[in-house]
């Protein structure tokens, strides 16, 4: 840790708001039915993670603070398709966990605007398995 983050660390003001009970975690569901190939679906789950993280920064930072601190426990799911993942995120809403969307720019594989990724939290480990835990692993 370098001098001005110690500084920082030491004289910035406590985080408020809701503090998580257990460990945390951040969820990437994938959307399975655009066919991307695996770096495509790598560098998606990147874009998701960090836009969670920084979202996190501002809406949960207690969850942040403690994702952070015991090694940013991340997954990866499949999703069906599109519908699929506008689905988990609305129900992902209505329990408070907060949500990101990947749309990809239409570069290289796919078209300009498809939902490639849903990043969920990070939010605690129990709230998000209630979401997820159907969903198969990457």
């Amino acid at each position: 840790m370098g001098f001005r983050s110690f500084l920082h660390r030491i004289t910035a003001p406590s985080f408020s708001g809701e503090h998580p009970t257990g460990p945390c975690k951040m969820v990437c569901v994938v959307n399975h039915g655009l066919k991307m190939g695996k770096g495509k679906i790598a560098a998606q789950v990147g874009h998701g993670a960090v836009m969670a993280t920084m979202k996190a920064g501002g809406e949960k930072p207690n969850h942040l603070e403690q994702w952070l601190s015991s090694g940013q426990k991340k997954v990866c799911l499949k999703g069906l398709d599109a519908e699929h993942l506008l689905a988990l995120e609305k129900r992902a809403k209505a329990a408070g966990i907060s949500t990101t969307l990947v749309h990809d720019a239409g570069h290289t594989q796919i078209p300009s605007g498809s939902l490639t990724v849903l990043a969920l939290g990070p939010d605690s480990e129990s709230l998000l398995e209630e979401l997820t835990g159907d969903l198969k692993l990457l």
